[in-house]
């Protein structure tokens, strides 16, 4: 029961969020998370951190660059989006480490069993990638160049996107035979 009021209440904090446009408020909501986070509220943060870097790079380059050229950069509008951004990605890490998915979800059977097919390809997905990883590294003397970094990364993602959509086709072949998508 706690999982499914702890889900509920961070679906609502979610859209709560997304309606607050002042920074004193997403600041102590962010103060009430490092407070609920613990012991690991720092390693939630960095996670937090850089998840959300690229997308709040590219989204604030690209607002600079347009509110330059019309003529009105804002500083406040600047932080409140990174500091939204921030908030509901440190909120989503701090749910998932507190809260049990698979109770949460218990209210259907349909939501359990996605969850638990999506958590077993995410972590099958992540060993692969630290395979790779592991592989790369244990054949490589010295410090590889980007270019040979980013050939890597293409080869890898090209790989993980092929068994990906391989997976998803199977494993959605044999939900329908199963009855899953049926009413």
């Amino acid at each position: 029961m706690r999982d499914k009021a702890a889900l509920s209440v961070y679906i609502a904090a979610v859209v709560l969020v997304t309606f607050i446009h002042d920074l004193a408020a997403l600041a102590v909501g962010l103060g009430v998370l490092f407070v609920i986070a613990g012991g690991s509220a720092a390693k939630l943060a960095k996670r937090a951190a850089l998840s959300v870097v690229f997308f709040n790079s590219v989204v604030t380059l690209s607002y600079l660059v347009v509110a330059h050229w019309r003529g009105g950069v804002s500083g406040y509008f600047v932080a409140l989006i990174n500091l939204r951004v921030f908030l509901l990605a440190y909120m989503t890490l701090v749910m998932v480490d507190r809260v049990n998915l698979l109770r949460a979800l218990s209210f259907s059977k349909s939501m359990q069993y996605l969850f638990t097919i999506t958590y077993g390809q995410t972590m099958a997905f992540r060993r692969l990638f630290e395979d790779f990883r592991m592989a790369l590294k244990s054949r490589t003397i010295g410090r590889l160049s980007a270019r040979d970094l980013y050939r890597h990364g293409a080869s890898t993602s090209a790989y993980l996107l092929r068994k990906a959509m391989n997976d998803s086709t199977e494993i959605a072949r044999a939900m329908n035979s199963r009855g899953f998508f049926r009413a």
